[in-house]
């Protein structure tokens, strides 16, 4: 007894060590090497690195991006995670296979298909040239990419929840003739709450840091199409690195907030149950 006792402990302090190992040089060194690399030539430098128009621009575009491609899946999500779990009905296996499909397609893939949708050679093209609005290099691309990537974040949190859920309660307040909304807000919602605020988190970290479908519509034109992470790979292959680890410092801030955020909304929802 006592030798398996001692054996578990080793096998057990060797696999945190591990762990914590791997941890080290994956996460935490190269988060000390970007904050090291942004302050080398001093705050003045870094901070007129962040505080650059351009550098500012991609600021405000990802924050843009980012609000809308969640504002968008909050919506997307809370209605497809309801139709989902609680209605029976034809191609619902087809719906829940579509949602999972921005997690297996590749960013770069899709981008290239945002081109040939709404790109010069598409059937719709004319459509929307008449009606002045421009998706390829563009904004709206932008938006696009970013809630494609995304959208299946909040839905995929909401899903198992809903499903252990069940659906007794709605029913018992429908038949004491609750509207929709009242049942939703006053009996669905407090049991999802927790689970939709770290879908929401979830989303809004993968909606700042992408970079491959974004980097295919944008075209990386300077002041109007760059997010952080396309400006970050601008500044690098200019050889300015000083600056780019700079802007790359305020994308780590951001990644670190949202972890603070994941961390604390996990550890409430598992508070309450």
């Amino acid at each position: 007894m006592e030798n398996s006792s001692k054996g578990s402990k080793v096998v057990k302090w060797v696999l945190i060590g591990v762990s914590f190992l791997f941890i080290a040089i994956m996460l935490i060194l190269p988060l000390i090497t970007v904050l090291t690399e942004a302050f080398k030539d001093g705050i003045k430098v870094f901070y007129q690195a962040v505080t650059d128009k351009y550098t500012v621009d991609a600021i405000v575009l990802t924050l843009e991006a980012t609000g809308i491609a969640v504002i968008v899946n909050t919506l997307f999500g809370i209605f497809a995670s309801w139709s989902i779990t609680k209605f029976q009905f034809k191609g619902k296996k087809i719906l829940t296979t579509l949602i999972d499909l921005p997690v297996t397609v590749s960013p770069v893939i899709a981008g290239l298909i945002f081109v040939l949708t709404y790109g010069r050679q598409s059937p719709i093209y004319p459509i929307l040239d008449a009606l002045h609005i421009k998706v390829i290099f563009a904004v709206p691309g932008i938006i696009l990419a970013t809630v494609f990537v995304t959208f299946p974040f909040i839905s995929r949190e909401l899903i198992p929840v809903l499903e252990s859920q069940g659906s007794d309660e709605e029913e018992a307040a429908a038949l004491m003739s609750a509207n929709g909304f009242t049942i939703f807000r006053k009996i669905t919602f407090p049991h999802i709450k927790w689970a939709f605020l770290y879908g929401v988190v979830l989303c809004a970290a993968r909606a700042m840091g992408e970079f491959g479908a974004v980097s295919v519509l944008s075209g990386h034109l300077r002041g109007r199409t760059n997010t952080l992470p396309l400006h970050v790979e601008i500044l690098f292959n200019e050889f300015k690195y000083v600056p780019a680890f700079a802007v790359s410092a305020i994308l780590v801030l951001m990644a670190v907030a949202i972890l603070v955020i994941r961390s604390v909304v996990e550890y409430r929802g598992k508070k309450e149950l």
